[in-house]
């Protein structure tokens, strides 16, 4: 069964809202995560997809990147001093943009 990104978005609050208030639902999310998806679905998830949660209540911090970007080229030292700068007008072809210099309301 397919699932969108809606339907993820809405299971995975479910869990991290019954993990705040229940500590033996957390210890499962944490150990054994496709159990306690299934206590609160019975859509089972894709095959492909692997969730795993993470404890953020003590000395370790996780954050999650952002997916990369395909095709996403290195920037040029050139865009790399102008954005230290500020200056994010340089390479964009319109001209200044919202916010940078040149730009009024």
């Amino acid at each position: 069964m397919d699932w969108s990104n809606d339907e993820i978005t809405l299971l995975l609050s479910e869990v991290a809202r019954r993990s705040s208030v229940d500590p033996e639902f957390r210890d499962l999310a944490l150990t054994n995560p496709a159990a306690a998806i299934a206590r609160v679905s019975t859509k089972p998830l894709p095959g492909d997809l692997d969730i795993k949660f993470l404890d953020n209540s003590g000395g370790t911090r996780y954050f999650p990147l952002p997916d990369p970007i395909p095709g996403l080229e290195e920037l040029s030292e050139t865009e790399l001093l102008a954005i230290a700068g500020g200056d994010v007008s340089i390479g964009h072809p319109q001209g200044p943009t919202i916010g940078g210099p040149g730009w009024k309301r």
